[in-house]
């Protein structure tokens, strides 16, 4: 496969696109996309059904111009602000979720945090874990997947003003990528409509630029019924988190190789903290700039590939670079053997799914695509203070806790 293209212009921070803008496949930004194309829940979508012309990406168009330095804001909005509005959180207990709902506790927003009984990664969390996890935070506790439940655990007690959602599948799988990127994340927004909540946050993920997985596709479903909503919106897709980039630190830190697809030169990241993205999202409630628009965003500094992240590991650890090189073809291979047997078992329908989603993350950079469908780290806003590197040293001095990624592991990490 070529390498991706990616330009290293020096990144300056914050999109000011207009909502008007209009991307080169006739989408206006800030406004509510065309109807996406019908299809059932659990069948798989692929890029020849959308079509290159018609998938409903949504792109986000920038230009060098209209990017523009952010300075970080006080962590702490007025209190006039945070007492005025009450913020909800569904998804709270995922990776961002919990620094999202800790942000909005510290700018002193009036917190609802919502989550199953059994939460955390692998459902492992019971309700007194969660309500500990969240001093200074209202939790309750209902199923986002039913209506009835959400109304009463979330909207009965009072006026919600804000909905963050950091909802998100647990494993990418077809049916729990529909049933929760699109249907709970839709139940959601149906229930805040009819009770009156004025804003609408949202994480999403820049990958849904270019729709090849279904997880993708259910996301970006979402996104157009939020649009044509009527609420106030904002649409955070975020590139790369530092956990994801995480998983091999403890196996090279023992001696162990670094291993990557390729060259290591296929695909780039600007990855972003967990700290400075709930940041950016809590930002989105009282900024203007930042609402009815989708908001591509990346960390500080360079779009880093894989081969540049394991030189960055090596260096901190003071070793020997020694890398494993894994071509991509195994991953095209593997995907045809699974999408051949799901055909015969459909049970490994989410087999083929999974591996799919390696080969994409190994294959796509996570950078706002230009005009020319080509991944532009130059377009990719960045923001924030956290860089890799020193997530990179403080795994290495501290370890990876805090930082599991459950089902979404890789490389024997948990």
């Amino acid at each position: 496969m070529a390498m991706a293209k990616v330009h290293t212009n020096p990144i300056l921070r914050k999109s000011t696109v207009s909502p008007q803008a209009i991307n080169r496949r006739g989408v206006i930004l800030g406004k509510a996309a065309p109807p996406a194309p019908a299809c059932r829940t659990g069948a798989y979508l692929s890029a020849k059904s959308y079509g290159r012309a018609s998938r409903v990406a949504i792109m986000q168009r920038t230009s060098a111009r209209d990017i523009e330095t952010v300075t970080s804001r006080s962590a702490v909005t007025t209190a006039a602000q945070g007492d005025a509005k009450t913020v909800l959180v569904v998804g709270p207990t995922g990776y961002i979720g919990r620094f999202v709902t800790k942000e909005l506790v510290a700018r002193g927003y009036n917190v609802v945090a919502m989550a199953r009984d059994k939460s955390g990664v692998g459902g492992k969390k019971t309700p007194a874990d969660v309500e500990a996890d969240f001093p200074g935070v209202k939790v309750v506790f209902g199923d986002i997947k039913n209506k009835e439940s959400i109304k009463a655990a979330a909207f009965s007690q009072g006026k919600v003003d804000v909905v963050v959602s950091c909802v998100a599948s647990r494993t990418g799988g077809i049916k729990d990528s529909w049933d929760i990127d699109y249907e709970a994340s839709k139940n959601v927004l149906d229930v805040a409509l009819e009770a009156g909540a004025d804003q609408f946050v949202l994480l999403s993920a820049i990958c849904v630029q270019k729709p090849l997985l279904t997880f993708q596709a259910a996301k970006l479903k979402f996104e157009e019924a939020l649009m044509a909503s009527g609420m106030t919106y904002s649409i955070v897709r975020p590139t790369a988190f530092f956990k994801s980039l995480g998983g091999q630190v403890a196996s090279v830190q023992g001696g162990g190789p670094y291993v990557m697809f390729g060259d290591g030169q296929l695909a780039a990241c600007k990855p972003i903290s967990e700290r400075d993205l709930a940041s950016y999202m809590a930002e989105c409630i009282e900024d203007p700039d930042l609402q009815n628009k989708v908001l591509p965003i990346g960390g500080p500094g360079e779009a880093l590939t894989a081969l540049q992240q394991g030189e960055m590991l090596f260096k901190i650890l003071d070793k020997d670079p020694n890398f494993i090189k894994v071509p991509i073809e195994i991953m095209t291979g593997a995907i045809k053997v699974f999408d051949t047997l799901a055909g015969f078992f459909p049970s490994l329908k989410d087999a083929a799914e999974f591996a799919k989603i390696g080969k994409y993350y190994a294959a796509e950079s996570m950078l706002v695509m230009n005009e020319n469908g080509e991944y532009d780290a130059s377009m990719t806003p960045s923001y924030g203070n956290d860089t890799l590197e020193d997530f990179f040293k403080k795994c290495v001095n501290e370890g990876m806790e805090g930082q599991e990624l459950g089902d979404a592991a890789v490389f024997g990490q948990k």
